[in-house]
């Protein structure tokens, strides 16, 4: 045998054999991570009292968030006695379906709902529009001044909405081209909503997320930009289209001071601007039954597209950063 293998046999029987307590650590489980343990979950005790306070939390929850909501419903079908001597008795002296009745028709209601569903949906259709060919030339058509037009945009969600108040009012007063005053108009509500910074970024954020691939399978297959846009995007945008029309129609449905100013005449007024006049001269009991019928809309509107609304701020890509 060789020195060489006589040193290396006497290294290797100079070395300490592993000890069988230096083990290697395996990963913890994700699930086990946190105050209380998958084992200690398991326990009668400590189980009991953590679905008893999961469900004491949920409780409250609840009530703080529908508790406003539940009592603006209750207000509105009781009388202004009770409602003033007692505001959190249940119907002490019965429901009375009449307020709604006399809300929708006596104070015009109906009048200002129709106006508030026109404001609404138009300036969702604006904002909606907008949005998505804004969105669609930034992140997919992607000019050479593309990233100037994306600072610039971005710039105008750091000026105050107040300051811009008196500029956009000469504006719409004595717009350009057009020669005449849009005071009055539903477009004087329309065309200012479609200037959306914030809606524009989003549809643009969910757009740079879309596989690129697709597109340019599109082009080599000889569509055009609006043919990209209106057959293969879209279909695809669905989620933000969703989140945007939320955004969009709650925004336009509540919406004060701007429908003030440019809409003078009571009978364009929406409810948001209307029912703070009518609240001077008609019934607690009849102004409670309006406002729920002004939040009954918002509302549904939520409980329809909340599958759309909630899956797409958590799970669609125009919410990473």
């Amino acid at each position: 045998m060789s020195a060489t293998t006589t040193e290396r046999q006497a290294t290797a029987s100079a070395v300490p054999p592993p000890s069988p307590l230096r083990r290697r650590r395996e990963p913890a489980d994700p699930g086990n991570r946190g105050i209380v343990s998958a084992a200690e979950r398991r326990t009668p005790l400590l189980g009991t009292g953590l679905r008893l306070a999961h469900v004491l939390l949920l409780a409250l929850l609840a009530l703080v968030g529908l508790g406003p909501l539940l009592w603006l419903v209750k207000a509105s079908v009781s009388t202004t006695q009770d409602t003033l001597r007692d505001p959190m008795a249940l119907f002490p002296s019965g429901i009375d379906l009449a307020n709604l009745a006399t809300a929708w028709n006596d104070v015009n209601i109906d009048l200002h709902f129709a106006n508030s569903m026109i404001v609404a949906v138009g300036a969702w259709l604006v904002q909606i529009v907008v949005a998505t060919t804004g969105g669609y030339a930034l992140a997919i058509l992607r000019p050479r001044y593309g990233p100037v037009l994306y600072w610039l945009v971005l710039s105008t969600l750091f000026v105050p909405s107040v300051v811009l108040l008196v500029p956009l009012y000469l504006t719409i007063l004595s717009p350009p081209l057009l020669g005449t005053s849009l005071i009055n108009t539903f477009w004087a509500v329309w065309l200012p909503a479609g200037a959306n910074a914030f809606n524009v970024l989003l549809a643009k954020r969910f757009f740079d997320n879309l596989p690129h691939e697709v597109f340019e399978a599109a082009r080599i297959d000889g569509a055009g930009p609006t043919r990209i846009f209106w057959s293969v995007l879209l279909p695809m945008s669905r989620p933000i289209l969703g989140v945007i029309s939320v955004f969009a129609f709650i925004a336009a449905w509540k919406d004060f001071l701007w429908p003030l100013l440019v809409l003078p005449d009571p009978a364009v007024q929406p409810l948001s601007v209307r029912l703070p006049t009518l609240a001077r001269s008609i019934e607690l009991d009849v102004l409670l039954a309006a406002l729920m019928i002004s939040a009954l809309i918002p509302v549904v509107l939520f409980l329809v597209f909340q599958r759309t609304f909630l899956k797409s701020a958590g799970l669609s890509g125009a919410l990473k950063g």
